[in-house]
């Protein structure tokens, strides 16, 4: 195919509605057809990233081969495509002026005044089309953040109404809006819908296809009712109705013919059948476990799934791999303490030690992972959770007392876990940690070795701290060895126990890497030690 088609996702009523899901979904069923596809997604807010957000502000912040924090939709993207992400695949409205205002400061713009149009708008469209300089893309699809009316979203509705009237057919907008189910009256409500529109309308920009969430299925009138009030064609009324996972939503819009409504509004025939059949076996296995079992995750943002959104959906890949439903319970760590412990954690088949930052709740992990340890409960701790486990096994069994990581005590006598030499003299926070994949070599006799069956990986990081190396020999003497490590850097990236049924912790975000097509083998293990720890039981 010639030319890149360029599909924009907007959203109207409220946000959550599931833009990201519907892209992914739609960019899945293009993919199936033997299209190349990607995906963007421009966020509003001024933060240059989400490195610096609060997860309880914008739940995970997502990071890609290259480095790149990003929203957590990027990991819907990967999961769904089966594709990496990069930066360019995320964009700001903070990258967007900085962007702009360091032209300026260069002179790039001969003394103009600098305008929101053209020039930020003029941003935008280059952002938007850039993606198409790193690879040969038929379709690339841009989802918008918030919703159509904001006041954050204007420029990037307006640099989308500019592309429609350049790029002709070879662009085609999708709003995604909520047709409300009133148990009162027993009726779907067109009118959200409308104003909607309405509001997209008066910004210029005519959607070609309007997808409905909503809890209950639209009949025929209620589509002609859309259509008519809309301007589209009924068969571009789609209907996307509340499904038990998220997983279903492919296959709901190819029931839709969501994917030949857009080829067909593109300009593109239907010339390739679509070949959904190892999405199909996925959601087979997925609604037909044949067991099932229970793992703790053990973190300090539970109240919010999204915080461990990646963690969430790996467990889902895992379990499906093995044929097993995954109970996964949310530990809130601050709250475990010693009397407790038993309760908050008993019965549980696997106890996992979630990623994080700051002190709140540590000693709840680290709880959590002596209780595992000594239980001999199969455990898995990632990035923060893999230094506290070190911390763990510093207090407890080589007994160095005040044992910690410097992040949370300057003046601790062991640091066990110190601060990467690289990041000494960094003093500010956006984008500064050690990000991005990078190589681990894996010794030939661990365990981890049996996992990933080779000795060279590759992994995504995010982080500052490190394993002291001063204490590597003192902690393999104990038994708690470096199970892979950076070539280039000495840098401990896995630990495991070996005299422990299955006990790993890893400096990097394993669940960065799964997809629904290749689970990553940590959790994959991690779930089948689980079901075995259960069976036993």
């Amino acid at each position: 195919m010639k030319d890149t088609r360029y599909i924009f996702v907007t959203g109207g009523v409220v946000s959550s509605l599931g833009k990201g899901i519907i892209s992914a979904s739609l960019a899945r069923l293009l993919q199936a057809r033997g299209y190349s596809v990607t995906i963007q997604k421009l966020d509003p807010y001024i933060n240059v990233d989400p490195g610096t957000l609060n997860p309880y502000e914008h739940g995970e912040c997502y990071v890609t081969e290259d480095g790149a924090e990003t929203d957590l939709d990027l990991g819907h993207y990967e999961r769904f495509l089966n594709v990496p992400t990069s930066q360019a695949n995320n964009v700001t409205t903070g990258r967007i002026y900085q962007s702009v205002i360091e032209k300026e400061r260069r002179g790039d713009y001969l003394g103009e005044t600098v305008q929101v149009i053209p020039h930020i708008t003029d941003e935008i469209k280059y952002r938007i089309r850039l993606l198409a300089s790193h690879g040969k893309y038929d379709f690339i699809i841009t989802e918008i953040g918030g919703t159509v009316g904001d006041i954050e979203s204007l420029p990037y509705i307006e640099a989308v109404r500019q592309l429609r009237w350049e790029l002709g057919k070879l662009a085609a907008v999708i709003h995604l809006t909520l047709v409300p189910y009133l148990a009162a009256s027993g009726e779907l409500k067109t009118k959200p819908t409308q104003h909607s529109v309405k509001t997209l309308l008066e910004l210029g920009v005519q959607p070609d296809v309007i997808v409905c969430r909503s809890e209950k299925n639209l009949n025929e009138s209620l589509r002609n009712k859309i259509a008519q009030f809309c301007n589209v064609d009924p068969s571009s009324v789609i209907e996307s109705v509340d499904v038990e996972t998220i997983y279903e939503v492919p296959m709901r819009m190819r029931d839709e013919k969501l994917d030949e409504v857009i080829l067909r509004k593109t300009g593109l025939e239907l010339s390739t059948a679509s070949d959904m059949k190892g999405w199909e076996q996925f959601l087979f296995k997925l609604h037909n476990p044949k067991g099932e079992v229970t793992i703790g995750l053990v973190g300090k943002y539970v109240e919010l799934k999204d915080a461990y959104k990646s963690i969430l959906e790996s467990f889902i890949h895992a379990g499906t791999a093995n044929q097993c439903k995954v109970i996964v319970k949310l530990v809130h760590s601050e709250f475990i303490t010693g009397e407790n412990i038993a309760e908050q954690l008993g019965g549980l088949s696997g106890i996992l030690v979630a990623p994080g930052f700051g002190e709140r709740g540590i000693e709840g992990k680290i709880m959590s992972v002596r209780y595992a340890r000594e239980n001999k409960i199969p455990f898995l701790g990632i990035c923060l959770g893999m230094q506290l486990a070190v911390i763990e096994f510093a207090r407890n069994v080589l007994k160095l007392e005040g044992a910690h990581s410097r992040e949370m005590d300057r003046r601790t006598p062991h640091p066990v876990i110190d601060i990467m030499e690289s990041q000494k003299k960094v003093s500010g926070k956006g984008g500064t940690m050690r990000l991005g994949s990078y190589p681990c070599k894996i010794n030939v006799e661990s365990k981890a070795w049996d996992i990933y069956g080779r000795e060279m990986i590759t992994e995504r990081h995010r982080h500052r701290y490190e394993f002291n190396n001063k204490y590597i020999d003192m902690f393999a003497m104990a038994g708690m060895h470096a199970a892979g490590v950076n070539p280039n850097e000495d840098l401990v990236e896995m630990i495991e126990l070996p005299d422990h049924p299955w006990f790993m912790a890893v400096q990097f975000h394993p669940e960065y890497r799964s997809t629904v097509e290749n689970p990553h083998p940590l959790f994959v293990h991690f779930v089948k030690a689980a079901i075995a720890y259960s069976k036993q039981k």
